[in-house]
């Protein structure tokens, strides 16, 4: 039995669905190349650095209670450094998401009458809330502790450097926040070259101001990592590309040494900070995340081009297109209608190796406006790393897919969802 009789007769995948994601195949195999030399180049980075600071196994013992003296703890935050070309790193296990992350980072440096300032128009939705902007007063948001919040929108789309330079001429700016990934917008994520040029006009302004990397998606897709490019603090989550889809949970903060202390201070205690917290046998997983991290970015970026390859190839808009730059591992399609999302996203999921039986529908999710749809079928709950795809439910009605850990299995969730997009068409 060759592979499209099994396919179409063991896994019900329709030969349309096969036939297309194949054909598609072979374009984008002419992009794999760009792809695979920049994951072999993060890998001996990686490599490297767990070279340069002799990891051992006595760096994967756990501890408990306040865990002072944590060797694996304490080394890892050392070798995060060095991978992100940072001063200092805190890698913790009992950071939640990536929200939390930064969420941390925004409250240790920010003061009461201090002014906030995302670049690049709104963030995330699960921001939103954090900074106050939306929500109910009291919640503890920096809006209730006296911080203000303003931002320079996208122009037509792009960076408006002319807008970030009048806004920071005209009011006294503590923090600047800078989203790497596009979110739910359709747009082009940020490179670390243009991030690089951001901090740059910012730090032509103020030097002081703390310039701030939401770095989520965006981890091992190029060479370079926005610390290296003047960057105080990247954050992201573990569960996401730096976690290399063995993490069970955790974050990362990376940055200027004096902002990473300030973090630490507020994730446990002023005069405690990053000292103290124990691994609870976490450590090897995050380790060996790490390690993995590079490759398996890489095995999500060839499964995002080949998604953007075949749904070019039936007609439908993508960003990026399939044969752009990248600079995180998220994919977008515009399908045009509820059903078609609903159809792509219950396609990934029937693709996956845990709940594959089971059928995603939107639901009121917290910390989002509108009704999402999300699809993961994930050894790690809700890990964006391993295949997925997620789409709030309103015009234009836009889905996002973003990981696979495996390309070849990743393959057929892009396969039954065609399967499914194309069965609604009928």
């Amino acid at each position: 039995m060759d592979t499209m009789e099994f396919l179409t007769k063991e896994m019900g995948v329709s030969s349309l669905a096969v036939e297309a994601t194949q054909k598609a195949e072979e374009r984008a195999r002419e992009y794999f190349k760009t792809v695979e030399e920049t994951a072999g180049f993060n890998q001996l980075k990686v490599l490297n650095a767990f070279r340069k600071h002799k990891i051992s196994y006595a760096h994967f013992g756990e501890t408990s209670g306040y865990g002072y003296d944590d060797l694996g703890r304490d080394t890892l935050d050392e070798v995060f450094a060095d991978v992100f070309g940072a001063e200092s790193a805190m890698v913790r296990h009992n950071i939640v998401s990536g929200t939390q992350a930064i969420a941390t980072c925004l409250y240790a440096v920010l003061r009461p009458g201090d002014t906030l300032v995302s670049l690049v128009g709104s963030p995330y939705d699960t921001m939103e809330e954090v900074i106050g902007i939306r929500g109910e007063e009291g919640t503890g948001s920096l809006r209730d502790f006296g911080v203000s919040y303003d931002q320079v929108d996208l122009k037509d789309g792009a960076v408006d450097y002319e807008g970030i330079k009048n806004k920071l001429k005209s009011k006294k700016v503590k923090a600047v926040l800078i989203q790497r990934s596009k979110g739910y917008d359709w747009r082009s994520s940020l490179d670390v070259n243009e991030i690089g040029k951001i901090i740059k006009t910012v730090k032509e302004i103020d030097e002081n101001i703390v310039c701030i990397v939401d770095n989520c998606y965006g981890e091992f897709v190029e060479k370079r990592e926005p610390t290296e490019v003047g960057a105080d603090l990247v954050v992201g989550s573990l569960i996401k590309n730096a976690g290399g889809s063995l993490a069970q949970s955790g974050g990362y903060i990376a940055g200027k040494e004096k902002y990473v202390e300030l973090c630490g201070y507020r994730l446990t205690a002023p005069g405690l900070g990053k000292h103290v917290g124990a691994s609870l046998g976490f450590n090897k997983s995050l380790y060996q995340g790490l390690f993995m991290a590079p490759h398996i970015v890489g095995e999500s970026i060839k499964t995002a081009i080949l998604c953007a390859t075949v749904f070019e190839d039936l007609g439908y808009d993508t960003c990026p297109k399939s044969n752009e730059i990248r600079t995180d591992i998220i994919q977008a399609i515009r399908l045009g209608n509820a059903e078609k999302v609903i159809a792509f996203c219950q396609g990934i999921q029937s693709g996956s190796p845990i709940d594959s039986h089971v059928s995603p529908l939107p639901w009121a999710m917290p910390g989002y406006e509108d009704e999402v749809i999300m699809a993961a079928g994930a050894f790690v709950q809700g890990a964006s790393i391993e295949l997925s795809a997620d789409a709030p439910i309103c015009e234009p009605y836009n889905v996002y897919m973003q990981g696979g850990i495996v390309y070849e299995a990743a393959k057929l969730g892009i396969m039954e969802a065609v399967s499914k997009v194309l069965g609604g068409d009928k």
